[in-house]
């Protein structure tokens, strides 16, 4: 199917750009599209090689199964950032996060319903990723573990934890190995921060944070998802290797449309089909190919070798859900806060 790219109008462009968007794109056959047949997806920093392959897919399944070209308009950034600028007005039919939270504070402000996790499977989350260590060929600090980037003179990259969802999650995962080890509370506060008191730099995105270790050559060992080992390998070169920690987060990926932008634009019928898509074989298999873990179990299955088992933790289990981790760790004055101050 050919597609043109169009224009963006000047009130999209100032919107994605207050939204610190990174990467549009855009599939469609007219420019005089129509507003429900245009849809755009906020979403986290590093999706946008995963959503690139979808929307292409998507836009040759609608014009399939219901005979419209569609625009598909994307904007990248920091999970938190990209909430608030959705809050702030980014007119987004979508939103695809990497952590439940940066849903719900866009709920909390009236914009899509509360229940908003009970209208797709899986808690509304079509993929998911773990937190692992990238390291550097031949693994020179022998990291193996949480405990290991706590010792002096291990250098963690590790995104800013109060503006992004990889950052939390890499936060929450260097805790909560303490924890599902036997650990206390304590002594998971003070693993946690012997690690961020030796990280050198807080980058304001999981993208930031894979640039600041492979291509400035800052750090022993970068925090990541493992949905985004591929893209280094692909645009750095085999000069790295992937370490499973013992105990790690599971990370899951959930999306929901925002009532609001799609009851105003009459674009809801193709914003709840773009998300249901997600779960279909083909997008499931997009996935894989991305490096994010499928939740079809046939696609997962069929994957096997490419997603080992390990031993990963949810953020409900350890941290009672993302609104109280967020509340006790990442709110002004909370846990996190107070590691940083004693940096």
């Amino acid at each position: 199917m050919k597609h043109s790219r169009l224009p963006l109008s000047a009130s999209l462009l100032r919107r994605a750009l207050l939204g610190g968007a990174a990467t549009v794109l855009m599939l469609g056959a007219s420019g005089l599209a129509q507003a429900q047949n245009t849809l755009l997806n906020v979403s986290y920093d590093v999706s946008r090689e995963f959503y690139k392959d979808y929307n292409k897919a998507f836009a040759a399944h609608w014009k399939k199964t219901a005979g419209q070209d569609v625009t598909l308009n994307q904007s990248h950034g920091g999970s938190s950032k990209q909430a608030r600028a959705v809050i702030e007005g980014l007119d987004a039919d979508v939103i695809t996060m990497n952590q439940a939270l940066d849903i719900d504070v866009v709920a909390d402000k009236g914009l899509l319903a509360a229940d908003w996790a009970k209208r797709l499977p899986d808690n509304a989350a079509p993929t998911s990723s773990l937190t692992v260590f990238m390291v550097r060929k031949g693994n020179p600090k022998n990291v193996k573990d949480w405990a290991d980037l706590a010792r002096p003179g291990v250098a963690a990259v590790i995104p800013n934890p109060k503006v992004t969802g990889n950052g939390r999650y890499g936060y929450l995962a260097a805790w909560g190995s303490v924890i599902k080890a036997g650990g206390t509370p304590q002594q998971a506060r003070e693993q946690t921060q012997k690690i961020f008191a030796q990280v050198p730099v807080f980058d304001g995105g999981g993208r930031a944070a894979t640039t600041t270790f492979a291509q400035r050559n800052i750090g022993d060992v970068l925090v990541t998802f493992e949905s985004e080992v591929q893209s280094i390998v692909e645009e750095f070169g085999q000069n790295f290797e992937i370490i499973y920690p013992k105990h790690t987060i599971l990370a899951e990926n959930p999306v929901a449309v925002v009532d609001k932008v799609v009851d105003k634009k009459g674009s809801r019928k193709l914003a709840e089909a773009y998300l249901k898509y997600l779960w279909s074989p083909e997008a499931q298999e997009i996935a894989a190919k991305h490096s994010l873990r499928p939740r079809d179990p046939k696609v997962l299955a069929k994957h096997a070798a490419q997603f080992p088992k390990v031993n990963a933790f949810t953020v409900d289990e350890v941290f009672g859900g993302w609104k109280k981790a967020q509340a006790e760790h990442f709110n002004d004055g909370g846990v996190y806060d107070q590691i940083v101050v004693r940096r």
